[in-house]
């Protein structure tokens, strides 16, 4: 390398005698190009923005001999056009980006990594093991702020070349476009001019020969005009490189030749080498970005400052990204239309369970440390709670964040394969993934992570890739477990990434046995000799009359079809494990994952599990789920990108092996939260027509006591509302339902027959979509029970308006909805105009005797009313006495149930009083309910002592009983 040293030397010192021999005739040149500008003014609106570390506008001008350089009117405005053009690039954000809500802008919102000076020895020591790549920096290094990356070093030398690195997902790219988005916008001072350049479009071009003149000119056509001022801008020129790794650079004269004229073309790794060496614009400012694996292409020697992007190493990093993004405003209505946004106390909410979670040194900080895992919690945070765009799935986030992280990323690009990053992490972490979910565990030792790591591997550049893999994109993946009890463990980033590259390692056909890749093998050679061997047999076997030569012929026809049928049977056998891991009763005593999911972020409490099961067993429900989100044709194409495509024709066979199973497993009944979980399958997979032939057997829609959100409804109502089979009966008792989840699901229950709300807390405003959906002319709902939801007398004059126009209405339910004397006095007016109704209860609503006798006289008068409850209302003695005379006179006419007893006998109805009084008792007034069965207790004995039957008595003393203990139980300790 002394050669290299001796011709930058004399290149410095022929700069420098010129520079001094020609200032006198510069001068009047660069007076010139010094012109004042009138009116300058930055670019575009002034933006907030919030920056933790210190941010890039607090960078001062450099002292140094060169002043502005761009000064004339045109060389300001092609600066000035260079700024807008780059701002409307980098201000552009993805799909993904644009979830978090209208006003969301990365300028606005960014929260600076940690960045800690590093040395080249650091650089270059060798780690133990797994658990010392793992380990955070230390603590001595010196934090740096971007205002601070060209500040001179330690010995007071002025820093030109600064390398920025970082592991896959510190955010490299993010803090680049940030720190573009800051010159655009005036926040960066000590620059006049910056050049960004993606060397992966470097990259692109190949030998192809360029100038760096060309290569800016055809980026950045407005900078055409001040190309000849680069050799003069000096450090006030700022060039960007980001992502080295993609450029094969060699710093060797005999590989790279000397070149200092930005107008020779050359090849555009060259262009860069010369660049890095100072050789080309000597001056001017470098930032490089890389990845850890590629530090050593650069010669320590051209570089002034090492610095590691360490993401965010401190929890206020990791609240404050959440706080500025989970309170992003919610960009309209979910899917439908009928999404509500979150409120600002919900988000505050949200921000303070994720803020507390991460004090308490869970698990879940660790894997924050990486600025895209913060993103994912967001992100999933954002699916679970605010409205949900039309067809995003939780697959689908997971398959977006790897893309935005892995989006075009080779292993080496040296490597002559190619091999993209995340077929690599799919081969190697996929099947440890895979190894912990069929084992059922989630940490892994040392030697778990090594076994899969180094599976296979024989040749030197297999270890290269590795070595690559493991300093690049392991700490991406796996983090160390900071549990107590499973220290010097590792574990996957968060919890459900294992269960998504398990499922991907499945659906690429990664998992093979050995039996199947020996047939594999073998069908390929019969394969390749296949058609010469039958050529020769067949013309044999006509000269010559052997009986075994056709024998030998079908043979060489059978093997493919065994192979093919191995490959069947496996296909068969991943179904069958993913639909028992689906169904396993083990879990059925778990939230649905959905909830799961939430715990594991907030930190609320987790899944409640199986009185029988052993503590330390693990549940994998995602698992499952993430297989059929894999399959769906929108993650398919996404992973193509990402280099892991899923062949059309095995999706098809994988679905139909998958169906296969769930027809026969998926009829049994299954508890509310397990058919939200199938549900929610099918929805991550979907496929309409796949669904529908797989739920055609569904009649019963049980999810009570599951907590309904926002996107539970829409997910109920994406795989069932298009269905075209009736549903006998949906139910979705106490799920905390409001008027805009009933109309998220109004496609689901225009297909029920039965429909029951109970306990969901519906006031008046949902009587408005219950109204539109009795009125609806597909409707076909015979039971509607609407019970223990405050309706009020306001809800139920809406509720009348449906019965009026609807015609498949019988039972209807308003057991404690607070109707009052208001409400049944409305009921009894217009009872008249609907003429199906067969049963209606209207018990516990607090009405008196007069509203109750009204109701009861229009009940006598319907001419379809069979059955009116009115039992726990507040009626006298008196008043109870005259409905059972006027109800005995009634013959043939509505039956009217006010009390326990009808005369001296027991009502035949006793038992549906005493089930609605066991079903309700949680959640009705204790006292009310209370003094109600004493006074039911009080007909009971009238009617005892005032008759003489003893078949009588005997009915009436065991009814007594049965309403005693349910009184004792009332009035217990423990009640």
């Amino acid at each position: 390398m002394g050669s290299v040293y001796w011709w930058e030397n004399v290149h410095r010192i022929c700069r420098c005698c010129f520079f001094l021999l020609s200032v006198d005739e510069c001068l009047p040149f660069l007076t010139h190009w010094s012109w004042p500008l009138k009116g300058e003014r930055p670019l575009g609106p002034l933006r907030a923005f919030i920056r933790h570390h210190g941010s890039s506008a607090d960078s001062a001008s450099p002292s140094g001999r060169h002043g502005k350089v761009f000064r004339s009117i045109s060389a300001a405005e092609a600066i000035q056009r260079h700024r807008r053009n780059l701002a409307e690039w980098f201000i552009r954000l993805p799909r993904e980006e644009r979830q978090f809500g209208p006003t969301f802008a990365l300028d606005t919102v960014h929260v600076d990594p940690v960045i800690r000076e590093s040395t080249p020895d650091e650089l270059l020591r060798p780690s133990a093991g797994l658990a010392q790549e793992h380990q955070p920096p230390p603590a001595g290094l010196p934090a740096l702020a971007l205002s601070q990356l060209f500040d001179p070093d330690a010995c007071g030398r002025r820093v030109q070349t600064v390398v920025l690195y970082g592991t896959v997902g510190t955010g490299k790219s993010t803090l680049v476009r940030k720190m573009v988005l800051d010159w655009c916008y005036g926040r960066l001072p000590a620059f006049e001019l910056l050049i960004p350049f993606s060397c992966e479009d470097l990259s692109s071009l190949g030998p192809t020969p360029t100038s760096l003149c060309q290569l800016v000119a055809q980026r950045y056509t407005p900078l055409k005009e001040v190309l000849p001022l680069m050799t003069t801008a000096g450090s006030r020129l700022l060039f960007v490189l980001h992502g080295l790794e993609r450029l094969n650079l060699d710093f060797r004269l005999a590989g790279t030749g000397l070149c200092s004229d930005p107008e020779e073309p050359g090849a555009s790794a060259a262009i860069m080498v010369n660049l890095l060496r100072k050789y080309m614009l000597p001056e001017a400012s470098i930032l490089v970005t890389t990845r850890p694996s590629a530090i050593g292409r650069i010669p320590s020697k051209y570089v002034g400052r090492y610095g590691e992007i360490c993401g965010f190493s401190d929890t206020n990093l990791q609240k404050l990204y959440f706080q500025l993004r989970l309170n992003q405003p919610d960009c309209g209505d979910g899917a439908g239309g009928a999404g509500v946004s979150a409120t600002p106390a919900q988000r505050d909410n949200l921000v303070q369970m994720l803020s507390r979670n991460l004090e308490g040194h869970h698990q879940i900080a660790a894997a924050c440390f990486l600025p895209s895992y913060c993103w994912l919690v967001c992100a999933t945070l954002h699916f679970l709670h605010a409205p949900t765009p039309a067809g995003q799935t939780l697959t689908s986030i997971y398959t977006s964040f790897l893309r935005l992280n892995f989006s075009g990323e080779t292993l080496e690009s040296t490597d002559p394969s190619n091999l993209s990053l995340m077929a690599y992490a799919a081969r190697t972490m996929g099947k440890l993934a895979y190894q912990g979910v069929s084992s059922r565990k989630t940490y892994f030792s040392e030697e778990d992570v090594r076994g899969c790591l180094e599976a296979g591997i024989k040749t030197e550049e297999e270890f290269q890739l590795l070595h690559v893999f493991r300093r690049d994109a392991l700490r991406f993946f796996l983090a160390p477990c900071v549990e107590p009890g499973h220290l010097g463990t590792f574990v996957f980033t968060v919890p459900a990434m294992q269960e998504y590259l398990a499922a991907l390692y499945i659906v690429l056909g990664l998992h093979k046995t050995t039996l199947q890749r020996v047939g594999k093998e073998v069908t390929e050679v019969v394969g390749r000799v296949g058609e010469d061997v039958s050529l020769v047999l067949g013309i044999v076997a006509k000269l010559l009359p052997l009986r075994i030569l056709p024998l030998l012929f079908n043979l060489l026809k059978v093997v493919p079809r065994v192979f093919g049928r191995m490959v069947d049977k496996s296909r068969e056998a991943v179904a069958q494990a993913m639909v028992l891991e689906m169904f396993r009763e083990e879990d059925y005593y778990n939230d649905d994952v959905l909830d799961q999911m939430g715990a594991s972020i907030l930190g609320v409490e987790g899944p409640r599990r199986h009185p029988d099961e052993p503590p330390e067993d693990e549940v994998f429900e995602l698992f499952p789920i993430f297989m059929g989100g894999l399959l769906s044709a929108h993650n398919r194409a996404v992973l193509a990108q990402l280099g892991c495509p899923i062949k059309n024709l095995d999706a098809l066979e994988n679905a139909q092996a998958i169906k296969k199973k769930l027809g026969k497993l998926g009829r049994q009944v299954l508890p509310p939260s397990e058919l939200l979980d199938h549900l929610f399958f099918h929805y991550e997979f979907q496929n309409q027509r796949f669904s529908a032939e797989v739920l055609s057997s569904l009649r019963q829609l049980n999810l009570a006591g599951v907590r309904m959100t926002p996107l539970k409804c829409t997910v109920v109502a994406a795989v069932l509302g298009s269905g075209r089979h009736a549903l006998d009966e949906v139910n979705l008792a106490s799920c905390q339902l409001d008027p805009a989840g009933l109309r998220t699901l109004m496609p689901v229950f225009l297909r029920a027959r039965k429909l029951g709300l109970q306990l969901n807390s519906l006031g008046p405003e949902a009587c408005r979509d219950l109204r539109d959906l009795l009125l609806h002319d597909q409707c076909q709902i015979t039971t509607l029970r609407l019970s223990n939801n405050p309706l009020t007398a306001a809800g139920v004059s809406l509720l009348m308006e449906g019965l009026v126009g609807n015609t498949s209405l019988t039972h209807l339910s308003l057991l404690h909805t607070g109707l009052g004397d208001e409400g049944l006095e409305l009921l009894a007016a217009q009872l008249d105009r609907n003429q199906q109704l067969q049963e209606l209860n209207v018990a516990y609503n607090g009405a008196g005797d007069t509203a109750a006798l009204a109701l009861a006289k229009a009940a006598w008068e319907h001419p379809s009313l069979e059955l009116l409850h009115l039992y726990f209302n507040e009626l006298s003695s008196e008043g109870r006495q005259v409905l059972r005379d006027l109800g005995g006179t009634a013959e043939g006419k509505a039956r009217v149930v006010a009390s326990l007893t009808e005369g001296t006998a027991v009502s035949e109805y006793w038992s549906v009083i005493l089930s609605e009084v066991q079903r309700n008792l949680n959640s009705w007034d204790r006292a009310r309910v209370r003094r109600h069965l004493e006074l039911l207790l009080r007909d009971l004995e009238d009617s005892r002592g005032a008759t003489l039957n003893p078949w009588r008595k005997a009915q009436l003393l065991r009814v007594e009983g049965e309403f005693r203990a349910l009184l004792e139980q009332l009035e217990g300790p423990g009640s």
